[in-house]
């Protein structure tokens, strides 16, 4: 099993196996198997030790992924909702953030939906 940055990468084709790593997707996973000179068909365990290598040495050295990234993220996120933007107020009443509708949907950032207290007939 190849373990690139903490992670366990899938016995798929590298450049699908590169994408489970945060901050790697499918684009990005191509540039880096160029770079590196690996074939994107080759499976991720059939990659000898100095391919791994060089693979590790291009992430490393470019590219900001997993915890790093993470952190950033939520930074970025927490600095938005402390300045006050509108987009830190949408995070903070945890509504969506991008235009999105709010009368129907948005369930996903809302939560489930409440139903109204029932009251006894008389």
């Amino acid at each position: 099993m190849a373990r690139i940055a903490g992670v366990v990468l899938p016995n798929k084709r590298a450049v699908v196996g590169l994408t489970y790593i945060y901050g790697i997707g499918r684009s990005r996973a191509q540039k880096i198997l160029d770079e590196a000179q690996v074939s994107y068909d080759v499976r991720m365990d059939e990659l000898n030790d100095e391919e791994l290598g060089r693979i590790r040495d291009i992430i490393e050295k470019n590219y900001k992924i997993e915890g790093d990234l993470r952190r950033e993220v939520s930074a970025n996120i927490k600095r938005m909702m402390d300045i006050g933007c509108y987009r830190g107020l949408r995070h903070r009443r945890s509504l969506p953030v991008r235009g999105q509708r709010t009368k129907t949907n948005a369930r996903t950032r809302k939560g489930p939906g409440r139903n109204p207290v029932a009251r006894k007939k008389k």
